[in-house]
């Protein structure tokens, strides 16, 4: 949790999970949201993320921000049940539901179709409902600014399918400079984000995404603290027989987490599966196009 104090306790905390490929600045941008080095970021010496992990933060403008940084969740080495843990991990660090999903994107690499699988992926497993609450956060601002390029100007050649996820996403895109030492810039680029947040919650009537999973995650967060509550009360004397319960109690959470997450990784095998055929029917029609001649036109 950040340092920074928290704001009254009335205040609504708006929860952002943030997603894409490894080396694409997720890290790089929550610490710009919560404008500290807490999440590890590529640059740094220890590595990348490796789990989910989250940091709170009051905005200048506001709101209390809970960003959640997750893991290469949908690059091709993670494997489905590292993907499954993870969500079932990460939801379950939301407690009151996800107010925003922002998918990185980084304005220095190549942006190739593999992007478009997390967007199928989050959709397979979360429903197309997710979309409502999706915004595209592009990386690497700096580079942009040294070439004098605007976010407009880069996408003028963006791929089809990036169009097709602007679309998706009711067009909701941001340009984030994680390098800069300029505060107004700083300001700026979160309160453009902080808006786009405030629209979704507008267009959804103030509702948090959450669906069953969520839903069943949070029952059974619930029920393990108030069990483990009364198992204090009941065994206060014996600090034995508390420990036991309470590791038994404990046990049982993770198996229900466990049988949760074995139901998402079939969920990310199947959608996997899916990008990999489309893939592939693209990959043979763009041979086709190279092999077969452009039919001429013979003017009698």
């Amino acid at each position: 949790m950040s340092d920074q104090s928290m704001a009254s306790g009335s205040a609504q905390i708006k929860n952002i999970v943030l997603v894409g490929r490894a080396g694409n600045g997720k890290s790089a941008t929550g610490n710009s949201l919560i404008r500290q080095q807490r999440f590890t970021s590529v640059t740094q010496a220890t590595g990348v993320t490796m789990t989910c992990q989250t940091f709170r933060a009051v905005t200048k403008s506001g709101p209390i921000i809970n960003v959640i940084d997750t893991p290469g969740l949908f690059d091709l080495i993670t494997t489905p049940a590292f993907i499954s843990k993870e969500i079932v991990r990460c939801l379950a660090l939301v407690e009151e539901g996800l107010h925003a999903v922002v998918l990185v994107l980084s304005a220095r690499n190549r942006i190739t179709q593999e992007e478009e699988s997390v967007v199928s992926t989050l959709q397979s497993l979360f429903g197309s409902r997710i979309l409502d609450y999706l915004i595209v956060v592009f990386s690497g601002g700096d580079e942009l600014e040294e070439n004098n390029q605007t976010l407009k100007t880069y996408l003028s050649t963006s791929p089809e399918f990036l169009t097709r996820i602007f679309t998706l996403s009711g067009n909701r895109k941001v340009l984030f400079n994680n390098k800069t030492k300029d505060e107004k810039k700083k300001d700026k680029q979160i309160e453009e984000l902080l808006a786009h947040v405030a629209a979704i919650g507008r267009k959804n009537e103030g509702r948090p995404f959450t669906e069953e999973m969520h839903r069943q995650i949070k029952e059974e967060t619930k029920k393990l603290t108030d069990e483990e509550k009364k198992a204090e009360a009941r065994y206060r004397k014996e600090a034995e027989k508390e420990r036991e319960k309470k590791e038994e109690l404990r046990m049982s959470f993770q198996l229900k987490m466990d049988e949760m997450a074995m139901m998402v990784e079939r969920k990310v095998v199947n959608a996997l599966d899916m990008h990999e055929a489309m893939m592939r029917i693209m990959e043979n029609m763009a041979t086709r196009r190279e092999q077969d001649p452009k039919p001429s036109c013979n003017i009698m």
